[in-house]
Formats: C-alpha cells, sequence, structure tokens
C-alpha cells in the first residue's frame, strides 16, 4: 500500500509532511509537528532511520543513495518532505 497521490493531486511539501507526520505518529505512538526533531528528542533511534529510507523509497518511488543518506534529511517531517520534493524534482526516481 502507498501514500502516494501524485497521479492526481501535485505531491506538495504540505501534503508530504502531513503524510509523513501521520506515519511517525503511527510508528511511534506520539503525536509530532512537522519541525519535531524526532532524533534529538529521543523518540526513534538512529535504527529507525533505515526504516524511514524504505518507507520514502516505496511510498514516493526514489532512490535515496549516496550524500542523500546524511541523518539531517530524516530528523524532521519538513526535512524528509525537502529531500522527496527535492528527489522527485531532479528525477532521482527508483525506475529511472
Amino acid at each position: 500500500m502507498t501514500d502516494r497521490t501524485t497521479e492526481t493531486t501535485p505531491l506538495t511539501a504540505e501534503a508530504v509532511e502531513s503524510a509523513l507526520t501521520g506515519y511517525l505518529t503511527e510508528k511511534i505512538k506520539t503525536g509530532i509537528k512537522a519541525d519535531d526533531d524526532i532524533f534529538a528528542s529521543g523518540l526513534v533511534s538512529s535504527m529507525f532511520a533505515m526504516q524511514l529510507v524504505v518507507h520514502l523509497e516505496s511510498t514516493y518511488d526514489l532512490a535515496i543513495i549516496g550524500p542523500e543518506l546524511k541523518l539531517d534529511n530524516f530528523r524532521t517531517a519538513r526535512a524528509m518532505a525537502a529531500l522527496v520534493l527535492r528527489l522527485t524534482e531532479d528525477g532521482v526516481a527508483a525506475d529511472a
């Protein structure tokens, strides 16, 4: 199952942030805001970062590789949304 709805609606920062805060709230059982640092707050561990990579890649049909795999890209829903938009704009999709 995928949350991506870009076939019918444009992919926006707000839509991605909303989807990610919902996903994170479900996974960590704590409500968060788009700019909450989930790692600094102790809500998740660095091991959870790999789950986030897999989730983003499968949900948004991306390949997150190389320099994009830094923890700062996964600290907040806002940072992850920016990463998703940057990679989709750059055409770095998994099937490309």
